[in-house]
């Protein structure tokens, strides 16, 4: 399959967005600089007016349509970023809209949406996974004889992605030595690559992918796209099951590599910018900056930039992304406990068995008709990670039996 997409493309699709778009220049991140001992400069996307990167591309494609298409309208499915892009081009273009969206979008998402479309769009909640929603929006877009606007396997939205590449080289901050990017179905990391192998080939392109959701990794593996079982949907931006034909050809002809960061290192990351620097990501806008650390010591004194893709968070997620950062350090533990058929067991797990920094953040009998007897779920907050072996020394030591509740098993899922 020919992939006609080049740096003269991205170049066009640039003069066609300037006036969407507004102008976000790099940004040292000085934390983060002193950190990795090197210049981290943040592409700050989520100050686009749809707060993510997902305009570019978008309007780019919409724009390219003739007054037919247009009269005739278009389709999109989207996990939201992609869909407030659309939205705000149909509203823009004055182009009728349908969104297809998964069931389980944020809310925050599907009002922006609606904010950003207004009279111009109608949005349909179909399925559990972007895959769900854009089979959907594909059979509703043939049947109904409109225009699909894909969120990245697409010439042009893949042109106007790649235009983060040449405003990144737009800033004179000197040479740039490693871009760092989220890979979704790839449309960002395919346009960007392409931009930036063409302008200047030393510089190395990183995609960043969620562990339960890494899609382009399994295609580089396989040598082609393939569809991964299921994905994890936190980082719903990136929670794509399937990357797309020409996206895959693009990133493996022009990007150096591909790290894929857990679940919990996003969530540690979102808490860190937002307590350090103010800013609210989104878990796909926090991938480029959670694999800085599995890059540190090459990093060591370059300029590096981060494309902080979006900032589209949910604050109602707060909590979960809190408790997934937690685990993932090591700061809580779960447990069920078999407490020995003693009087003053409980007493005794509380004085003996719990360190002196410790709290219990859950106690849950599992058996509400035989207390006395029935296991116990207990959450244990711990000041320090190192102290969990000191736990579990002490609750040997007392008798305590015990199965840990880790994050890989259906025990977790079912009671955290």
């Amino acid at each position: 399959m020919g992939i006609h997409v080049g740096l003269s493309d991205i170049i066009k699709a640039e003069q066609g967005l300037k006036k969407v778009l507004n102008n976000v220049p790099l940004m040292k991140d000085t934390v983060l600089s002193e950190k990795y001992d090197c210049n981290v400069y943040l592409k700050r996307e989520d100050l686009q007016i749809v707060r993510s990167f997902k305009i570019r591309g978008a309007y780019n494609k919409m724009h390219s349509l003739n007054e037919e298409e247009l009269a005739r309208g278009v389709v999109c499915a989207s996990a939201g970023n992609h869909a407030q892009g659309v939205a705000f081009s149909c509203k823009e273009l004055k182009a009728q809209g349908k969104i297809f969206m998964p069931v389980t979008t944020p809310k925050q998402k599907i009002n922006q949406v609606k904010r950003f479309g207004g009279d111009y769009v109608e949005i349909i909640l179909e399925g559990d996974t972007f895959d769900d929603s854009a089979n959907a929006a594909a059979a509703y877009c043939e049947k109904n004889n409109m225009t699909f606007i894909h969120p990245f396997d697409d010439e042009k939205v893949i042109a106007g992605q790649g235009t983060v590449g040449l405003e990144i080289f737009n800033d004179d901050v000197g040479k740039i030595d490693y871009v760092f990017m989220a890979i979704g179905g790839g449309g960002l990391a395919s346009g960007i690559s392409t931009c930036i192998k063409n302008l200047h080939p030393e510089t190395k392109v990183i995609g960043c992918e969620p562990e339960g959701a890494a899609s382009m990794k399994a295609a580089f593996e396989a040598g082609h796209p393939v569809t991964l079982d299921s994905v994890d949907k936190f980082v719903d931006g990136a929670a794509v099951k399937t990357v797309g034909e020409k996206t895959y050809q693009l990133c493996r002809e022009y990007l150096d590599d591909i790290t894929v960061v857990s679940e919990g290192k996003v969530c540690t990351t979102i808490l860190q910018m937002y307590n350090d620097s103010a800013i609210v990501l989104e878990p796909a806008g926090a991938l480029p900056i959670s694999a800085l650390d599995f890059h540190k010591e090459e990093l060591a004194g370059k300029n590096v930039v981060c494309v902080i893709s979006g900032g589209n968070n949910d604050i109602a997620r707060m909590q979960e992304i809190k408790e997934r950062s937690m685990v993932y350090e090591g700061l809580k533990r779960y447990f069920i406990v078999e407490f020995p058929q003693r009087p003053g067991a409980l007493r005794e797990f509380l004085d003996e068995v719990l360190g002196p920094n410790d709290d219990i953040c859950r106690f849950e009998y599992t058996k509400s008709n035989d207390k006395e007897k029935g296991p116990v779920h207990i959450g244990i907050e711990l000041a320090k990670a190192e102290d969990y072996s000191g736990l579990l020394e002490r609750m040997d030591k007392k008798g305590f039996s015990y199965q840990v509740i880790t994050p890989d098993t259906l025990l977790f899922d079912l009671f955290v």
